[in-house]
């Protein structure tokens, strides 16, 4: 059974920092891609950040590129992800996904988890 869990949301003022984790089991974690989406009430959801678990691979999307570090440990199987300067535009509810690939937010993405919720105030 694919278990994929997140943790570390909560409540962070304009500016703040919070950091994101996820936890993955089931799956042969190197042979996958992990991602985080997030969305916010009356919103699509978004794709945040994907890893392929090399070093150097990080995808980001344009609105968190410079204040969000995705970072994967493939020895413990979890991603986490660092949020720096964070806006209240960023309050959504983040889920941690499992995919086959980073190269497109539309397809690939099999095991979601239950998410964790980022709130930022102004």
């Amino acid at each position: 059974e694919v278990q994929v869990v997140e943790s570390g949301g909560g409540l962070v003022q304009a500016g703040g920092s919070l950091s994101l984790s996820c936890a993955v089991s089931g799956v042969t974690f190197d042979h996958y891609v992990i991602g985080w989406f997030r969305q916010a009430p009356g919103k699509e959801r978004e794709g945040v950040s994907c890893t392929s678990g090399s070093s150097d691979s990080g995808y980001y999307a344009d609105s968190v590129k410079g204040r969000f570090t995705i970072t994967s440990d493939n020895a413990k199987n979890t991603v986490s992800l660092q949020m720096n300067r964070l806006k209240p535009e960023d309050t959504a509810m983040y889920s941690c996904v499992v995919g086959t690939t980073c190269s497109t937010w539309n397809y690939g993405w099999a095991y979601w988890g239950q998410g964790t919720q980022v709130t930022v105030s102004s």
